[in-house]
């Protein structure tokens, strides 16, 4: 379906009736948010007067639209690939936070929102007079989630940071590379994605608390931190042993005929293990020399790596990676391929669950974006139990039909999509409609530029 906005299903989303004030910019909060806005949440992104999030000017940008960096006063209809991908489904309203009438209106908003999430430095809400100790004064169960480089804590609390640095303080890219060749970084922005994401787990779990109890949280999240939580068995590797943990490359885990190797249109995995296994490998690349006893074993492969590789080489060339992939798992080992962004697009999986969604987002185009990984099912005659009073009772976080429940049906019928918004476009509906402001306040907010 090619929509502006996009709900496969009746159903409300699972955080419908959950207000979000999303102080977020660049990549690690937009993302947490973004989680919450396609669940439902009304996430109000509020951004800088007249250039707003600084990725509406990072490209890509559509082929119609100019490649050069956009003016900060030309910012509001106009945004690149990141900005378009990681605030789908949000409202913005502009606000300048360093003015009275700017705060006001904030903590207006935040009275009424069950969360807040900030990525500014340490300390800076604070400055503002909008921090947890002054914001839980107005909405005693307020969740603020703050995401920071390294935490607002410790020596390390006010320095700057890039993905580059967060990912290489965290330990993740020691373990990244070849064995004989410099820690490389991965290509995707894993550090603040990963950390976005454990930032929406953590405020799910604290907004449960506040449900129960009325009380909020704070809660403090270190990318860094992040990325040394999932630094796999290298720490627990040092910590029983004080042996580093070295780098394996494509020969996955100190293994032969393990990991990623070429073939005719690409890259595949190759997978070999079990040892009972490994005749079957022999026969999907018709190599009788593979079933040599040599080989029987993993640490006889691994003496014999550079022999075996030359064995399964011309027959990997000679293949295409999906029939690669399919003969593999057709035979019950785990043979995997390196899927291109048009493989993805057209991959027969992802097509029979109707992953994808299409946007249209007006002035940048309509575009394919990545839809729910997350699928929801239960019974239709699932529903919360009655209250006390009679009533059923059907929180933000449980809420699924029209009389509560358990979520139900497709992918994708709790999930709402829409494009990314413009620059301060709803800025008549929140102030005007939400609060209560006249128009003629609302143009003289505009004309004193604190929207």
């Amino acid at each position: 379906m090619t929509t502006e906005s996009s709900n496969n299903g009746s159903l409300p989303g699972l955080l419908e009736g959950v207000r979000v004030i999303d102080l977020t910019h660049y990549i690690s909060g937009p993302y947490c948010t973004k989680l919450m806005a396609t669940l439902g949440a009304e996430v109000i992104k509020i951004e800088r007067p007249g250039s707003g999030d600084p990725i509406r000017r990072f490209g890509p940008f559509a082929e119609a639209l100019t490649p050069a960096p956009i003016p900060q006063d030309e910012g509001s209809t106009v945004a690149g690939a990141w900005f378009l991908y990681l605030n789908t489904s949000k409202k913005s309203l502009t606000l300048d936070l360093h003015s009275d009438a700017g705060k006001d209106i904030l903590r207006s908003l935040v009275s009424s929102a069950q969360i807040v999430v900030e990525n500014f430095a340490p300390e800076t809400m604070d400055k503002l007079g909008l921090g947890y100790s002054d914001l839980e004064k107005l909405n005693p169960s307020l969740v603020m989630t703050s995401i920071s480089n390294y935490g607002q804590t410790g020596p390390y609390r006010d320095w700057k940071a890039t993905e580059l640095n967060l990912y290489a303080a965290g330990g993740l890219m020691y373990i990244t590379g070849e064995p004989d060749s410099e820690p490389l970084k991965e290509g995707a922005p894993l550090a603040q994605l990963g950390a976005g994401q454990t930032a929406f787990v953590a405020t799910m779990g604290a907004l449960m608390h506040a449900e129960d109890t009325g009380h909020g949280q704070h809660i403090d999240l270190s990318i860094a931190d992040y990325a040394t939580n999932i630094l796999e068995n290298a720490m627990m590797q040092y910590s029983y042993s004080g042996e580093e943990y070295t780098r394996v490359g494509n020969r996955g885990y100190g293994r032969a005929a393990w990991g990623i190797y070429p073939c005719q249109d690409g890259y595949v995995g190759i997978i070999s293990g079990p040892d009972t296994r490994w005749p079957e490998i022999a026969g999907i690349m018709e190599r009788e020399e593979l079933s040599d006893p040599r080989f029987a074993s993993r640490n006889g492969r691994l003496m014999n790596a550079d022999e075996v590789d030359a064995l399964m080489l011309p027959w990997l060339l000679d293949h295409d990676k999906v029939d690669i992939f399919k003969a593999g798992q057709e035979a019950g080992l785990g043979f995997g391929f390196v899927a291109t962004m048009e493989d993805i697009l057209e991959m027969e999986q992802l097509t029979a669950r109707n992953y994808f969604v299409e946007l249209d987002h007006g002035a940048a185009g309509t575009f394919k974006y990545p839809g729910a990984p997350i699928r929801t099912t239960s019974s239709t005659s699932s529903q919360s139990p009655p209250s006390q009073g009679g009533e059923e009772s059907a929180s933000p976080l449980t809420k699924g039909g029209a009389h509560g429940g358990r979520p139900q049906g497709s992918a994708q019928d709790h999930w709402v999509y829409r494009r990314a918004p413009h620059l301060g476009e709803h800025k008549e509906e929140i102030l005007g409609v939400a609060l209560g402001h006249p128009a003629a306040e609302i143009a003289r907010l505009r004309d004193q530029g604190v929207i």
